[in-house]
C-alpha cells in the first residue's frame, strides 16, 4: 500500500479556514466561523461536500506550494498531451487597512494561463447544513448567487457568467477571478480590487515573518509552521483551535473520528509558547483577553475545550456523511467537553506567566491580576486531589495522572513567580503549599525499580506525556533521574523509525496503532534538555519526511508506512516542530541554517 498522504494545502486570515486539494477543489471551507457548517465539504462526502473546482476537460497533473513566506497558496497545473498549463493562486485577503486588520470572508481564485490555450471548467456549488441543504443558485450580470443557507454567498467573476452557471469549458485566455463572498459581497472594480489585495496580502504574511525571530535551524520548516498556526487563531476572540477539521480517522477502521475545531486550554498553551519563542505577543494577549473572558464565569471548574466565542455546549452529533475514504461516524461537537481534566487550570496560569515576567508588556495595567491568580489557584486547590481523564481524554477511566498534576505544580509555580511580581506574599504562600502538594501526587507515580515515572499512581503503564517532567524542570534534566526516566519512556514508546506513541495499553476503543507526532517532536525536546543534543538533531530530522509536500503535518503517523493520519494540519504538531527546533537552536553554540 502506497503512504498515504493529506492532498491539500491551507489558507486563511485569521476569520477562517480553507483547505485546497492539488486537484483544484475546495475540499473544506466552514463559514462563518470555524466551526460553522462547511460550505464546500468534499474532503468527508463525495456527494453531500458541493465542490468548487478549476479543471481542464483531459487528463492533467498537478503540483502546489506557497508563495514564498505567505499563506497564499499556488496550484501549477499541467495538461496531459501538451495541452497547456495554468496556475491558480488562492488565498484568503489579511491586511491593515483603516487602522485594522481586514480579512473578511472572501476567497480568491486567480486563474492565468502559462503556457498554450489551456481549455477549463470551473464548477461552483456551496452546500449547507452538514450537505444536507443544497443552495438555490440565481444568475446576475457578473455573478452567481447562492441562497438558502444563513447570508447569502456570492460568487464574482469576470468569466463569462454563462460558463460558471452552465460549467461549461472554455479556453483561458486572459488572467481570470472568482471572488467567493459570505454576506457582504464585492462591490469594487474586480481585476483592480483582486490584484491590490494579493499585493497587500503577500506584503503583510511576508511582514508577519521578517517580524519574527526565527534562528536558523531548519528555518522553513519552523517557518511554515508559524504561518500555519497563525491561522489557527480566530482573531476576532482570541481563542486558537486545535485543527480546521472534523472526523479524520487517527487509523482506518478505527472510528476515532473527533471534531478538533475547538479550542483546548491545553493545546492552546503549547501554541502560546511556541509563538512567543519567535516574538509574537499580539497573539499571546489577545489569547489572554480570551481565557479571562472564560476564567470570570461562576463554574465551579473550566471545561478542557470551549467554542471560538466561549460556548460551552459542545454537544458531540453524528452527521449522516460518508467520511474521509469512506470512514464514519462523522462527529460535530466533542464530548470531551464535559470531562474533567484537571491540568488545564495550571496550563492557563503556565500560559499567561510571560504577560507577568516579560518587561515588554506592563503587567501594572491588569488591574484584576490578584482576583485573578487567586480564583485559578482555587481552581487547582478544589482538584488537586482529584482522579480525572488526562491528557489522552480517556472517557471511562479516571486515575491520579502524572500529568496532570505535573501541570497543577507548574501553575501553582507560575502563580508563585505572578504573585512576586504584584508583591502579594498571601497568594505567594498559598502557591507554594499547592505546588508541593502536586509533588506529592507525582512522586505518588515514580517505579523505583525501573527508574521512571509511569502514566498515574499505582499504576505500571508509561505515557509520553511525562515527558514533560523533564521539559517543564519538574525533574532537574541534568539530574540521572531524569536520564533514567527519558530511556525507559524510549524503550517502551519509540519506534525502530523514531516516532512515539502515546501510550501502548488499551484504552476505550482499544490499542492505539498510530503514533502521535508531538510526542515524538516531545521526545526530540527531552533528549536536548539532558544534554543528548546530537540525538536531539538527528531525531529531529527522522521526523521531517512524514509531512506533505506544503511541509504540513498531521495529527497521527503510523509506523508501518508513514502514513499521514488524523486531523490536519494539526497544531499540536506544528507546535512540537517549533518548540523542538527552538530548544535545540538554544543548544547550539552555533550559527545553523539548514
Amino acid at each position: 500500500m502506497p503512504r498515504h498522504v493529506y492532498q491539500t494545502g491551507i489558507i486563511g486570515n485569521c476569520s477562517y479556514l480553507a483547505h485546497v486539494n492539488k486537484n483544484t477543489n475546495i475540499d473544506w471551507l466552514c463559514w462563518p466561523r470555524f466551526d460553522s457548517t462547511f460550505i464546500f465539504g468534499t474532503m468527508l462526502d463525495k456527494v453531500k461536500g458541493g465542490e468548487f473546482s478549476i479543471r481542464p476537460t483531459g487528463d492533467f497533473q498537478s503540483e502546489q506550494y506557497y508563495l514564498d513566506n505567505t499563506n497564499i497558496l499556488i496550484t501549477d497545473v499541467t495538461l496531459a498531451n501538451g495541452g497547456g498549463k495554468y496556475r491558480i493562486t488562492d488565498f484568503a485577503p489579511r491586511f491593515h487597512e483603516h487602522q485594522r486588520y481586514y480579512k473578511p470572508l472572501m476567497l480568491v481564485r486567480k486563474i492565468e494561463a502559462i503556457e498554450g490555450s489551456p481549455r477549463v471548467t470551473v464548477k461552483c456549488r456551496p452546500m449547507s447544513d452538514y450537505g444536507e441543504t443544497e443552495l438555490t443558485v440565481n444568475r446576475g450580470s457578473n455573478h452567481i448567487q447562492y441562497l438558502g443557507g444563513d447570508e447569502r454567498i456570492r460568487l464574482t467573476t469576470n468569466i463569462p457568467i454563462s460558463y460558471v452557471f452552465d460549467e461549461h469549458a472554455f479556453v483561458l485566455n486572459e488572467c481570470k477571478y472568482l471572488v467567493l463572498t459570505y454576506g457582504e459581497p464585492l462591490e469594487a472594480p474586480l481585476t483592480s480590487t483582486m490584484e491590490r489585495f494579493l499585493s497587500e496580502t503577500t506584503r503583510y504574511w511576508r511582514t508577519w515573518i521578517k517580524h519574527s525571530n526565527i534562528a536558523g535551524f531548519y528555518q522553513p520548516y519552523v517557518i511554515r509552521s508559524a504561518l500555519a498556526l497563525k491561522i489557527h487563531q480566530y482573531e476576532d476572540t482570541g481563542a486558537i483551535i486545535a485543527a480546521s477539521t472534523t472526523s479524520l480517522p487517527e487509523f482506518p477502521g478505527s472510528t476515532r473520528n473527533w471534531d478538533y475545531r475547538y479550542c483546548w486550554l491545553r493545546d492552546t498553551y503549547y501554541v502560546i509558547t511556541s509563538l512567543n519563542h519567535i516574538g509574537h505577543f499580539e497573539e499571546m494577549e489577545k489569547y489572554f483577553s480570551y481565557i479571562t473572558d472564560i476564567s470570570f464565569s461562576d463554574d465551579e471548574r473550566y471545561q478542557p475545550l470551549y467554542g471560538i466565542t466561549g460556548k460551552k455546549d459542545l454537544e458531540e452529533k453524528i452527521v449522516p456523511l460518508e467520511g474521509y475514504e469512506g470512514e464514519m461516524p462523522v462527529r460535530i461537537g466533542n464530548q470531551a467537553s464535559e470531562h474533567v481534566q484537571n491540568d488545564i487550570y495550571g496550563q492557563v496560569l503556565v500560559s499567561v506567566l510571560p504577560l507577568y515576567t516579560d518587561h515588554r508588556f506592563i503587567f501594572a495595567e491588569r488591574k484584576d491580576s490578584d482576583k485573578w491568580i487567586s480564583y485559578l489557584l482555587d481552581k487547582i486547590e478544589h482538584t488537586i486531589d482529584e482522579k480525572d481523564a488526562g491528557i489522552w481524554e480517556f472517557r471511562n477511566m479516571a486515575h491520579v495522572h502524572a500529568y496532570s498534576n505535573l501541570f497543577q505544580w507548574a501553575g501553582a509555580n507560575a502563580a508563585e513567580k505572578m504573585a512576586r511580581t504584584i508583591n502579594n506574599q498571601p497568594l505567594v504562600e498559598r502557591a507554594i503549599s499547592l505546588k508541593e502538594r502536586a509533588a506529592a501526587h507525582i512522586e505518588s507515580c515514580y517505579d523505583p525499580e525501573r527508574k521512571c515515572y509511569t502514566a498515574a499512581a499505582g499504576g505500571t503503564y508509561l505515557d509520553a506525556s511525562t515527558l514533560q517532567l523533564i521539559m517543564m524542570n519538574y525533574l532537574d534534566p541534568s539530574s540521572q533521574r531524569a536520564k533514567d526516566h527519558l530511556i525507559a519512556l524510549e524503550n517502551e514508546l519509540k519506534t525502530p523509525k523514531g516516532l512515539f506513541y502515546r501510550y501502548l495499553h488499551a484504552d476505550d476503543f482499544g490499542k492505539p496503532h498510530t503514533t502521535f507526532l508531538i510526542c515524538a517532536f516531545w521526545y526530540v525536546e527531552a533528549l536536548a534538555c539532558v544534554g543528548r543534543l546530537d540525538d536531539a538533531i538527528k531525531e529531529f530530522e527522522n521526523l521531517l519526511p512524514y509531512c506533505n509536500d506544503l511541509k504540513l503535518f498531521s495529527e497521527d503517523v503510523d509506523e508501518a508506512d508513514g502514513s499521514m493520519w488524523g486531523n490536519f494540519p494539526q497544531a499540536y504538531s506544528h507546535v512540537g516542530l517549533m518548540n523542538a527546533a527552538y530548544r535545540i537552536a538554544m543548544k547550539l553554540d552555533r550559527p545553523i541554517f539548514l
